[in-house]
């Protein structure tokens, strides 16, 4: 079997999102308004009719999957290769703390997918665990899948997907809360991906 098309999802807003820190591995709580996003997105998500939700182990990820998953009936596996960047001594940081710390560094961080943060992990990497999950469900089904995951992963397997030089990565933008990706198959049944939309969300 082989998946046509790839929802990647990101979470909600978070209490770490809100006050603007890095989370990476820490397991930040989805905010009011992170729980409304969810809600917001479920019918326009729920068109593409996928036919199982993977979710990343860490609360954020995993909540605003159940919330999908609760209002739909399609079932939720948990997948901790899902989780975001380990972002090391950075995590639970501000960028301007970060900054003060290690000047410079999070720009080049930005720009090339192969540095890790300081006991971290960098997105070379993070982008390989997550293609083990593409791989399993590509695998198992034939339609559409979900994975509600995190931004640092999403855009690193975006790169991934496509083939991208990973100097090219830190040329996609990042991903809204609550907002997603999606991939179709390329026609021709080489098996690759082609990019049907990137950051797209609901205006509510």
């Amino acid at each position: 079997m082989t998946l046509n098309r790839l929802v990647l999802w990101r979470h909600g807003e978070t209490d770490y999102n809100a006050t603007g820190r890095m989370q990476g591995h820490l397991d930040s709580a989805l905010t009011e308004t992170g729980w409304n996003q969810a809600r917001f997105a479920v019918p326009v998500l729920a068109g593409f009719a996928p036919e199982l939700v993977v979710a990343s182990d860490l609360r954020r990820a995993r909540d605003t999957a159940t919330v999908f998953t609760t209002a739909t009936g399609i079932g939720l596996r948990i997948d901790e290769r899902l989780r975001e960047t380990n972002l090391g001594k950075w995590q639970g940081l501000t960028y301007d703390e970060i900054e003060v710390e290690w000047p410079g560094m999070l720009e080049t961080w930005r720009a090339d997918g192969t540095i890790a943060p300081p006991d971290g992990e960098a997105r070379v990497e993070v982008a390989e665990r997550a293609l083990e999950v593409v791989s399993a469900v590509d695998a198992e089904f034939s339609g559409t899948v979900m994975l509600c995951a995190h931004g640092g992963l999403i855009s690193a397997l975006t790169g991934r997907l496509l083939d991208l030089p990973v100097d090219r990565w830190g040329l996609l933008g990042g991903i809204g809360n609550c907002h997603w990706t999606v991939f179709t198959r390329r026609p021709g049944g080489d098996g690759s991906w082609r990019l049907s939309s990137y950051n797209a969300g609901t205006t509510r």
